[in-house]
């Protein structure tokens, strides 16, 4: 039993998606792109989210989905008041029309606006839209600015914004070019993100400290996470902000002193992993690896000739939360 026969193993059956899975969401993304792209007032359409920047978790439960609109079909939106809303409800309605039951495309079973704040939710399996779960694509309209960013809705503020996602996709898609494992050693840190870091963390907050503090020239992934962690702990204090600088703090709630401390527990034990797998002790290594992603890593470890590994704290229940659409 090997550290790095751990990490691919951990990766494959816990971390990373299901093909099929990935493939269905695919295909339901298309089905949008299609309907949307003949349509007569609209530019282009494309996605984002974890899907098109590929550091996705399983399960998928949703497609991010981006429509931008011709401004001289639409000369009310961009304006203040409720074209924010208006144009969530064109969105919601053509969504009806174009891949509602009654369509000659049959997909989507119902879509939620109110609420929303800048996209229409789209179920796909279940018309219960109380179930956190259920699969759903959430499209957004957006106009697009001569310099190239977008403006996004909002029905809460009543106004629309300036934001740049594609910014973020194209800074993964060039972190990736340098270092072959980003994006799958992304999806480790949001998975510790979500099951071990004892409060409530945005997955898009955790891709943003990735773009930060996550080397491309380490020799391997268990290299690349403990240097992650010793680094992210040093700034998370300092805030976590939109990478193309226009949206500010990705996670208003966020309680960055218990986050500092995950981190700095999560760096100790991986400064620890990487000591004892030096000298060759893989099973200790092994052990400290399993304090920091749980016991789903090296699910057949018995820990009997570990050197004792220091006790994590608790993980407490969290409240789950959820990235902004444009994410």
């Amino acid at each position: 039993m090997s550290v790095l026969t751990e990490f691919a193993a951990f990766q494959r059956d816990v971390v990373n998606a299901d093909q099929a899975q990935v493939d269905l969401a695919r295909e339901r993304r298309d089905a949008f792109l299609t309907a949307f792209s003949a349509e007569d007032d609209v530019v282009e359409t494309f996605c984002s989210g974890s899907l098109r920047r590929r550091t996705q978790l399983r399960p998928i439960h949703d497609v991010d989905l981006v429509i931008v609109y011709r401004q001289e079909n639409h000369p009310d939106w961009g304006s203040p008041g409720t074209s924010s809303e208006d144009a969530m409800r064109h969105v919601q309605s053509r969504v009806t029309a174009l891949l509602g039951q009654s369509s000659d495309s049959p997909l989507v079973r119902i879509t939620r606006v109110s609420g929303r704040g800048r996209s229409v939710k789209c179920f796909i399996d279940t018309t219960d839209t109380s179930k956190t779960d259920a699969f759903t694509v959430d499209a957004m309209p957006v106009l697009r600015n001569e310099c190239g960013t977008l403006l996004l809705p909002s029905q809460h503020d009543e106004a629309w914004s300036e934001a740049d996602p594609e910014f973020l996709i194209n800074e993964v898609r060039a972190r990736q070019s340098e270092w072959s494992h980003f994006r799958q050693t992304v999806r480790l840190l949001k998975y510790w993100a979500r099951q071990r870091a004892s409060v409530p963390v945005k997955s898009l907050v955790v891709e943003v400290l990735a773009l930060r503090h996550l080397p491309t020239d380490a020799g391997n992934v268990p290299e690349a996470l403990r240097r992650f962690f010793t680094a992210a702990a040093a700034t998370v204090s300092d805030g976590v902000e939109d990478p193309a600088g226009f949206c500010g703090p990705i996670q208003l709630d966020l309680d960055d002193l218990a986050l500092r401390s995950a981190l700095e527990l999560a760096a100790d034990h991986a400064e620890k992993a990487l000591v004892a797998t030096s000298l060759n002790d893989q099973d200790t290594a092994i052990s400290h690896w399993r304090e920091v992603l749980g016991p789903e890593f090296a699910p057949d470890f018995d820990g009997k000739s570990a050197g004792k590994a220091a006790s994590a704290t608790p993980v407490a229940a969290r409240r789950p939360v959820r990235d902004a659409p444009q994410g």
